[in-house]
This record gives C-alpha cells, structure tokens and sequence, in this order.
C-alpha cells in the first residue's frame, strides 16, 4: 500500500519543522521531441513577423537543422526532417500597433506591444532560486536527450515527458522540500527494447542519476513508461500547439502565470520581456537576502511605456515591509519596456535554447543573474 504524506509524518518529525503540516506539489517538464506543434502529417508551418532585418526569401534550413537535433530524423519517430515540407506564411505587424510601439521612439519612450500582466517567482529551496519540483523534472528530460545523443540510450525517441511530486512543509512561509514523493517518467523508444530493460536502464541512469540521493527513500513512487510501449510519438503520435505548455516555461504551477505565452514573440511584447524582467526582480531579491519566496507581479497597457502596477508579494518571508520592498525594486530596476530590452540583451538570438527545459533556473540568460541591489 502507497503511504500518502500524512502517513510518513505519523514517527513524530513532524515536530522537527514546528509542527508544520506536509503536503505534496507536482510539476511537469516535456522533452525536446514532444510534439507543441500543429498536428499536420509532414507538414510543418512557420509564421514570421516581418521586420527590417526578416529577408523577403527564407530558406527554412534552421528549422531542418532544428528537427534533426531534436532527434527527427526518420518518419518512424515521428516527423522526417530530409523530407518535410516547411511553410512559411511572412506577415507585416499592423503598422497602427507598430507606430504607437516602437516606430520612430527613443529607447526610453518603447511602449509595451500589448496589455497583459506578469509574473516572476523566486524561491529559496534551490541553488537556481527555482521549485525543486520543476528544476528536477527539467532536469530529467535533458538528462534523457543527453543519453539518446551520446549513444549510451540507442533505443530512445526525442519524444519525452518527466513529472516530479516532492513532499513539502512551509517553514515561516518558506517552501522546504523534504523529499521526492513520485517521480513519472514517458519516453519514446524503438522496437526492439523490452520495458524491463528500459525501466531498468530510467531508473539507473536517469532517475537515481539525476536527483539528490537526500531526496530518494524507500517510500518514494517509480512510474516509468506507465502506460506501456511508447514506440509511435511526437507528431505522428499526438497533436498541440506552441504555448500550451506555459507553466513548463515557468515554474511548473508555483507562484502565479499571467496567461501570456512566450514563444514567437519579439520583446517589445511585454508577455514574454516582462516576464523575464519579473523574474530578475524576484531572484535579485531573493538573491540578496530580501526575502526566502518573492512573487512580483507587473501590468502594462499596450503603447505605454511604464507598467501600470507593480505588487511584491513575499509570503512573510521578509523582514521588510511590502513598502520597503516596492521601494527597493522601484530604485533599482528600470521596468519600461525598452529597458528591459537593452538590460537584459533581449535582442541577441538566444531564444532557442529557451524552446525546452524552461526559461528561468539557467544561468546562461541575463534574467537569471541577480542584479547587485542598492539598498
């Protein structure tokens, strides 16, 4: 019989968190290969805004070069990146939205691309200032598609999935993991490999490979391949579109999401730079020693440059007032748009990388580097 949190606190531990109750939180991550694109046989299309620097002729090899990295690169596994066909549909932006934007404004005077609100999230549980839930599920996927390049997994696909539960008690409200509760893991595979041998080899050299052996007891729950043999995936297997998956790109259901995806749009769109600037706040604040758990949260309206509201929220985790906070973010963070851009280098072609395993908890982007704070 499975122990549910409840049951593994009855020794009397409990009392060494104050008295804290346990509860459980999940978050999910997906693999390079999973299919968040238009199920359209061998069909793939592409649209492009149109911009000074977009060629009137595209030869989409970036996205042949994309798809055989990912690991298609044969129809069995889904898609064949020799053979598809690419469409791109090129549009120019609604010259109305551009010129109360962006056309013929000085960096200070940007506005925001469209309404909408944000939220960054910031937590003290792990190294990257990230949920240990979605870091490790995160972290099993990429561990995945490094075993499939490297040859040491031959039998699997780049169509992935991975999904974390820890068991957590709040301390003064701050989140403290105290174990890995159930760890699910989906991976695509050829043929000729049993799932004996497959869970077998999951299990060895991803699970007890990528999460802390401090977190892993004998309570904790294995699903790997639950449903079965995985053989048929991504796009020949299943269907979705890009920005399905957002609290994958953030958090894995911390903190809060403000509904705005982030792929395939440029940063004046505050839904994907403003994001990120909510995210350096809340880990530079974190980073600093401001608070343990910080969620910020921004509005804008479309064409005008400052945001609207800013709210600090730090679950009492702060010996500051939520005034003094406000005040510290307001007298070190420039929050307008075409700021946002130059300080975070939001026009270097980095995006790809933030296609899989999240966009925040990597220190390789601006945003994930705490600003040094004027206090």
């Amino acid at each position: 019989m499975v122990r549910n949190a409840q049951d593994i606190w009855e020794d009397g531990s409990r009392e060494q968190h104050g008295g804290a109750e346990p509860f459980l939180f999940s978050s999910e991550s997906v693999g390079e290969g999973h299919p968040d694109v238009p199920k359209t046989g061998e069909k793939i299309f592409l649209r492009e805004k149109k911009s000074p620097q977009t060629p009137r002729r595209f030869r989409p090899v970036f996205s042949e070069k994309f798809l055989k990295h990912v690991g298609y690169d044969d129809i069995t596994k889904g898609i064949d990146c020799k053979s598809c066909e690419i469409e791109l549909a090129i549009d120019e932006q609604n010259p109305e939205i551009a010129n109360g934007v962006h056309k013929d404004k000085h960096e200070e005077e940007i506005g925001a691309g469209d309404q909408g609100l944000m939220f960054g999230y910031a937590s003290d549980e792990t190294e990257e200032c990230m949920p240990l839930t979605i870091m490790l599920a995160h972290k099993l996927n990429s561990k995945l598609a490094e075993l499939r390049r490297n040859g040491t997994f031959p039998w699997a696909g780049p169509d992935t999935k991975s999904q974390v539960t820890c068991e957590y008690v709040f301390e003064h409200g701050a989140t403290v993991p105290l174990r890995v509760h159930t760890v699910v893991i989906s991976t695509q595979h050829t043929d000729d490999i049993t799932l004996d041998l497959l869970r077998e080899e999951v299990m060895n050299r991803v699970i007890l490979e990528v999460i802390p052996k401090q977190y892993l007891d004998d309570q904790t729950i294995y699903y790997i391949n639950p449903c079965g043999r995985f053989v048929t995936g991504g796009p020949m297997a299943d269907a979705g579109l890009t920005g399905r998956k957002i609290i994958v790109d953030t958090y894995g259901g911390w903190g809060a999401h403000g509904g705005g995806a982030f792929s395939g749009k440029d940063p004046t769109k505050v839904d994907r730079s403003a994001a990120y600037a909510a995210r350096w706040v809340a880990k530079s604040l974190v980073a600093a020693g401001l608070c343990r758990r910080c969620l910020v949260q921004l509005s804008y309206a479309i064409g005008i440059a400052e945001p609207l509201s800013i709210s600090i929220f730090s679950y009492g985790t702060s010996d500051k007032t939520t005034k003094e906070l406000l005040q510290i973010v307001k007298d070190n963070f420039d929050l307008r748009p075409g700021k946002i851009i130059k300080e975070l280098k939001l026009q270097t072609p980095f995006y790809q990388k933030t296609c899989v395993y999240g966009h925040f908890g990597r220190q390789e982007f601006p945003w994930e580097v705490p600003k040094t704070l004027i206090l």
